[in-house]
């Protein structure tokens, strides 16, 4: 799994393709890593857009969860956007909307995270 990262409007935006399963967690968790790294006070906001995301897990769920403990350590921002309709349900029913700030596409979430 590669996550093409891109900037615009002052935040990094990494694509998310595919299933987000347990087979894949591994590899997710080690793609986000050098992102999260660079998610802290006074670095750009870091947004997931998961408009290629078509299924997630519990699996999924734990390292977006892991991810966002980590960037709030940090005071970075970190958010996902454009998040395809089951894995909007998937978020809503487990409320991980609550936990991972949310935004119905990316050019919204730049305009609130950007600069």
């Amino acid at each position: 799994m590669k996550l093409p990262v891109y900037e615009q409007k002052g935040t990094r935006v990494a694509r998310v393709t595919g299933r987000i399963d347990q087979a894949v967690t591994e590899e997710f968790t080690q793609e986000l890593k050098p992102l999260l790294e660079q998610c802290a006070a006074g670095q750009p906001a870091l947004i997931l857009d998961f408009s290629g995301v078509v299924y997630i897990s519990s699996a999924g769920l734990r390292v977006l969860m892991l991810a966002a403990r980590q960037a709030k350590a940090q005071r970075g921002n970190f958010a996902l956007a454009a998040l395809t309709p089951l894995v909007q349900e998937v978020f809503t029913i487990s409320r991980f909307n609550l936990i991972v700030p949310c935004y119905a596409t990316v050019d919204a979430a730049c305009e609130v995270l950007g600069t």
